[in-house]
């Protein structure tokens, strides 16, 4: 299976998306790929976290983000779901959920409910450990250009804050089981 093949079925490869999609995936595949071989005594599957990766947010067509190209009718919270529809019609099942679950650090029915948020009624929280990682190294990096600025802990939980200590919380629990937790709690004054 080729990530980069099935994100030209859906993407323009001469567009600006296209063009930051791949540069975004190839980031956090490269990330995600970093931090699998620092627990392999989890057994991640690196296959499917390099697809997954690339994969991920294939979704982000069909939302409304203009300043990365993005036309679609959906609220850009939505491009987690609309990639999983996606994938599944391909049959990549795991892949599907990697996209539903990376969004945010993952979001509860609850944050759903409270936030009236236009998604299902459902935990879409990182459950397997690819899914995990990938989630993870997804939060080090943005889709706003082609710039590959990595960012620090402290950018990443600065731009989670708005959202709810929950999602700082589940950040950091994600930062202990994958090995960052000295300069999170450098971040975190608790």
């Amino acid at each position: 299976m080729d990530p980069i093949e099935i994100l030209q079925q859906h993407h323009n490869p001469d567009s600006p998306l296209f063009k930051i999609l791949l540069v975004h995936g190839q980031q956090v595949s490269e990330k995600a790929l970093q931090i699998a071989r620092s627990v392999r005594y989890l057994n991640p599957d690196m296959t499917l976290i390099y697809e997954a990766a690339m994969l991920h947010d294939i979704g982000i067509g069909e939302c409304c983000a203009p300043p990365i190209g993005c036309n679609g009718p959906n609220p850009y919270v939505c491009h987690g779901i609309l990639g999983r529809k996606i994938l599944e019609k391909k049959g990549l099942f795991h892949h599907a959920l990697v996209c539903e679950r990376h969004v945010a650090v993952g979001i509860t029915a609850s944050e759903i409910e409270s936030r009236n948020l236009p998604l299902p009624v459902r935990d879409m929280l990182p459950v397997t450990i690819e899914e995990k990682i990938i989630c993870y190294a997804d939060k080090f990096f943005s889709k706003n250009g082609l710039v590959a600025h990595e960012k620090t802990i402290a950018e990443i939980i600065s731009g989670l804050s708005p959202y709810g200590m929950d999602q700082v919380m589940r950040f950091h629990a994600l930062d202990q089981l994958l090995g960052q937790t000295g300069q999170l709690k450098k971040t975190c004054h608790r």
